[in-house]
C-alpha cells in the first residue's frame, strides 16, 4: 500500500517530499487528513507545469471494479490546490466551487495523472481547470474556484 514515506523532506507550505519509492522527488500535503487517508496524492513541477499523480489501489475501486467517482473528485480537488499553489502564494485556501465530468473508467494499478491551469488569479479568488488522465486517455475533466484565506477557523 502507498503511504507517505517516513523519511519525507518537509517544505514551508506543509508539503513533504518523498525521498524514495515510485514518487521519489514528488510532493504531498499531510495536513489534510481526508486526502492522506484517501491518497496519498502527489505533485511536482516539470518544465514550469504542475503534474499531479497517484497510483490506483484496491481502496480506490468501487463495487463494479473501476475507480470510485468520489476518489477521482477528491484527487481533482487536490489538483486544484497543487495547480493554484503559486497563485495562492503558498497560503491556504478553500474550495468555493467544483465541477466535474466523468469521461472514462480506470482500474486498479493504473497511474492517474492531473494536469491543468490557473485560468485567472484575482485578489481573493483563483479560477482553475484541468483534466485527469490514465495512459493518455481522459478520465475526468474538472474546474473550480479557490478562495484565499488568512487563517483556519476554529470550531465554536
Amino acid at each position: 500500500m502507498n503511504a507517505v514515506p517516513q523519511n519525507a523532506v518537509p517544505r514551508h507550505d506543509g508539503a513533504v517530499q518523498a525521498a524514495s519509492g515510485e514518487f521519489a522527488g514528488w510532493w504531498t500535503w499531510t495536513r489534510d487528513h481526508f486526502e492522506v487517508a484517501n491518497g496519498p496524492f502527489w505533485h511536482r513541477e516539470e518544465n514550469g507545469q504542475i503534474r499531479c499523480a497517484f497510483r490506483l489501489e484496491k481502496k480506490h475501486i468501487n463495487g463494479s471494479g473501476a475507480v470510485h467517482g468520489g476518489c477521482l473528485m477528491t484527487f481533482a480537488d487536490y489538483c486544484l490546490f497543487a495547480l493554484g499553489n503559486k497563485a495562492l502564494e503558498g497560503g491556504r485556501g478553500v474550495t468555493l466551487s467544483f465541477s466535474s465530468e466523468f469521461i472514462d473508467a480506470a482500474y486498479e494499478g493504473e497511474l492517474i495523472e492531473g494536469h491543468g491551469e490557473v485560468v485567472r488569479a484575482g485578489r481573493s479568488i483563483v479560477f482553475l481547470r484541468g483534466t485527469l488522465t490514465s495512459t493518455g486517455r481522459p478520465i475526468l475533466s474538472f474546474s473550480g474556484t479557490v478562495k484565499r484565506i488568512n487563517a483556519p477557523r476554529k470550531p465554536a
